[in-house]
């Protein structure tokens, strides 16, 4: 059974004002600690994207000189997406300092709410759940890749070491995710030094091969990149997808700017991220021009062999905070999607008092478990693993992408002619790189798309049966300015104190109210009819949260605003009613819930398969008293059965 979906609301709160974050102050600590929990996955792309590239090259029988092609196309692809699209311009697209699909979505939807194009808000939103999706998928190939590349590297020290890549891939996953729940405030500490550890041994790494060959100097000049699509054409387009490996994790820029800031997000870049990429690539490249027999495992080969153990455990670090990075980041979109109305409430718990955004859900860390686990037992090895990568993030980018053209344009005033000069060659390069891993559909690609099919599926069930559940609650209600002026002109018995009725309609009075006036006959002194609203902001300022409006003697309606980085506290926001001359006494108030428990099969609100997805759904709600912060020890359930 699952209590009322009382106050959460898909739909923004525009009166709200919000309280603008200023991430911390610029300093070298800020930029170490960024180093890890933002570049730890596209940090660790040189493990497997020049080899994958290689890879293909071969199967598509390219001569070795197609290697300084293909660098060439890795560097640029690193500048064009990540350097120009990301760290330059995305990065100016905040909402209120937060970012991330979310973030895009809402700020486009302010910029489309005024006029006719408040038409297309629904549209942005389905981007929004198409985006978010793909993040799910991709949030569970992350850690399989990442872990499965480098324990890969042990059987370049001892090749017995083969049957064991998996057990020991199984029991660094699984002891990643089962440390979930303590949080990772602690080991949060470590990952910026040995980020920085793991750049500064590319660079070297890096720096010590490009004299193999120095012709690898020329991939620098983007004719090359040009002139290997060109000359190559369709059989260029397997490589493509793999090059793209050198930009997954990008999205992270964007979505972790709140904990950082734009500018601690561009110094780590400039300084230290990309020419480590830059330098590792390079000198991968020179490394198999002067010895071809290494293509097999450029990165690791690059090392002597007195320094391969502690790289592979130095990439295993790597690779394990790149993971946790990425969970990390699937916890908050959830938490945000929760926000927004796109799923459930789940069940979340903060694991740090200093950092509001470390949160952990049990739901989403099992569900992602059984993802990984799934992945690395089925495919067995980074190489096959990657033919499922790349489709996902290659859709989240083109997302992101149309969404920051509707930002530009609406919101930034830009005219067309300047959308089409900076977006049209990345959205090409994009699609371009799309379609490259659509070759990969058959081989494994299909599987990040048959997840976000299914998360998709999920939240437009549940966006759509709380839309018609609504609908039909408030035909089958009665108006809450009819019921209380009738309870104010004869009132039943009168008790004192506060009651607090949660609903999702102020407008119509709540099944509690009417269920306690039936069954008990008594009415409180004070009653708030309340709403919680998700603002299209982060955050929302404590004055502007609350607002209040009196329906008639002894009845307000109150509608309580949070941003969609917040958690809820009903009883605080109330607090506010002070500050607007209204008495509320948390000693004296009672939390009034419906209980509804929803039966499919025996209504016509939805087709029979759809109303059991959303029952499902529906029944897997995180109790409201822990989601609303709600006082147990003051909250009343009233039960209530309804056939859909």
């Amino acid at each position: 059974m699952a209590s009322e979906e009382a106050a959460s609301s898909p739909r923004a709160s525009d009166s709200a004002t919000p309280q603008h974050h200023q991430p911390s102050r610029l300093t070298p600590a800020l930029v170490l600690a960024c180093l890890g929990v933002v570049y730890g996955d596209i940090g660790t792309s040189p493990l497997y994207a020049l080899r994958e590239s290689l890879v293909h090259a071969h199967e598509e029988g390219l001569p070795e000189t197609s290697v300084i092609g293909i660098v060439s196309l890795l560097f640029w692809t690193v500048v064009l997406i990540v350097t120009i699209k990301y760290v330059i311009l995305i990065l100016r697209a905040d909402n209120n300092g937060e970012g991330g699909t979310l973030s895009l979505v809402a700020k486009a939807q302010g910029a489309l709410k005024v006029g006719p194009r408040a038409r297309r808000r629904r549209l942005l939103l389905l981007l929004g759940i198409v985006g978010v999706s793909l993040f799910f998928g991709d949030s569970m190939i992350t850690p399989a890749i990442s872990v499965l590349s480098a324990v890969e590297g042990l059987t370049l020290v001892q090749p017995a070491f083969q049957p064991w890549v998996v057990p020991v891939t199984l029991g660094i996953v699984m002891a990643l995710f089962w440390v979930q729940s303590g949080g990772t405030d602690r080991i949060a500490r470590l990952f910026g030094p040995v980020m920085l550890a793991w750049f500064t041994t590319m660079a070297i790494l890096g720096i010590s091969h490009i004299a193999d060959d120095a012709r690898i100097l020329q991939a620098l000049n983007p004719l090359r990149a040009a002139s290997f699509l060109t000359d190559y054409g369709i059989a260029a387009m397997p490589v493509l997808g793999s090059v793209f490996l050198a930009v997954t994790g990008a999205e992270a820029l964007y979505a972790d700017m709140g904990h950082f800031g734009r500018s601690a997000i561009r110094t780590a870049w400039s300084v230290l991220v990309f020419p480590a990429l830059a330098l590792s690539y390079l000198g991968q490249g020179a490394m198999v021009l002067a010895h071809p027999e290494r293509v097999s495992n450029p990165f690791f080969l690059m090392a002597p062999d007195w320094f391969l153990v502690p790289l592979v455990i130095l990439a295993t670090a790597a690779t394990v905070i790149a993971s946790q990075a990425v969970i990390s980041g699937a916890f908050s979109v959830a938490a945000q999607a929760v926000q927004m109305g796109l799923l459930p409430r789940l069940h979340i718990q903060h694991t740090s008092d200093q950092q509001a955004g470390q949160i952990y859900l049990p739901k989403v860390n099992f569900v992602l478990l059984l993802g990984v686990v799934a992945l690395v037992i089925s495919f067995g090895s980074s190489a096959r693993l990657a033919s499922a990568y790349g489709i996902a993030v290659t859709g989240d980018m083109v997302i992101t992408s149309l969404l920051a053209v509707i930002v530009f344009r609406w919101s930034w005033n830009w005219g067309w002619p300047l959308i089409a000069l900076v977006m049209v060659p990345v959205l090409g390069i994009e699609l371009i790189f799309f379609s490259a891993n659509l070759i990969k559909l058959l081989d494994g690609g299909y599987i990040p798309l048959l997840f976000a099919a299914l998360a998709i599926a999920m939240m437009m069930i549940w966006v759509e049966g709380m839309r018609r559940l609504q609908d039909k609650l408030a035909q089958e209600s009665i108006s809450m300015d009819m019921l209380a002026a009738k309870l104010a002109k004869s009132p039943p018995t009168i008790v004192p104190g506060t009651a607090v009725f949660l609903t999702a309609d102020p407008m119509i009075g709540p099944p509690a109210l009417l269920h306690n006036l039936k069954h008990n006959r008594v009415l409180h002194e004070r009653n708030f009819i309340v709403k919680v609203e998700s603002a299209t902001t982060p955050r929302v300022s404590d004055d502007t949260r609350l607002r209040l409006e009196q329906i008639a003697t002894g009845f307000w309606r109150a509608w309580l605003s949070f941003g969609y980085m917040e958690q809820p506290n009903v009883p605080r926001a109330l607090a506010e009613a002070k500050r607007q001359g209204q008495k509320f006494d948390i000693m004296s108030t009672s939390f009034f819930l419906n209980r509804r428990i929803l039966r499919s099969g025996k209504g016509t609100l939805m087709p029979h398969w759809m109303s059991r997805v959303f029952v499902r759904l529906y029944r897997s709600a995180a109790e409201p008293t822990n989601y609303y912060r709600l006082p147990s020890n003051r909250v009343v359930e009233l039960g209530q059965q309804k056939n859909i």
